[in-house]
């Protein structure tokens, strides 16, 4: 593993010789991902993108992209599975643009895509967390102020590597 990796341990997720807290999806880890399950993917995953609230932040990198009004992401099987879309957009979808503050930074990384297979899970982020210890729907969650911490030392292509964790580490409330 490399300094800069994304790892995901059962104390938090390691980066540059720290460990933040952090949050998972709600139904722990799995090998078998699918669309809904609530589950966080283990594997090797890039970050390929990295997305920010313009009226909420300044960009905490060079290579962060705006989130615009309108900007969404498809997570409908038929129609651009696994995509950023722009409203109007009839299929089924979640808006990056919130009234809450959870994807007021994102990371974005390359589970399933950019050839997206359908049903195989779509959107796996790191944004912030709702608050310690509550459960994702298969993104990773971090504090407002470890994400930004994170985004700002990050560089494109940089890897999350979530590797299953001891069985009690699996639930995700402990993390």
């Amino acid at each position: 593993m490399r300094p800069d990796d994304l790892v995901l341990t059962p104390a938090g997720l390691r980066f540059c010789g720290r460990i933040f807290p952090c949050s998972i999806g709600r139904a722990g880890l799995t090998a078998a991902k699918r669309e809904g399950d609530g589950a966080t993917p283990v594997g090797v995953h890039r970050i390929v993108g990295m997305l920010h609230r313009p009226d909420r932040m300044a960009p905490p990198a060079p290579w962060s992209t705006p989130i615009r009004p309108g900007d969404l992401w498809s997570d409908d099987p038929a129609q651009d599975y696994n995509q950023p879309v722009r409203a109007p957009f009839g299929h089924s979808h979640e808006a990056l643009r919130r009234s809450d503050r959870l994807y007021d930074l994102v990371l974005l990384t390359d589970w399933n895509w950019p050839q997206a297979v359908p049903g195989r899970g779509s959107a796996i982020f790191i944004h912030r967390w709702r608050k310690p210890g509550h459960a994702t729907e298969g993104c990773i969650g971090l504090a407002a102020g470890h994400l930004r911490r994170v985004a700002r030392r990050l560089q494109p292509g940089a890897r999350l590597i979530v590797q299953p964790l001891a069985p009690k580490m699996a639930d995700p409330t402990r993390t």
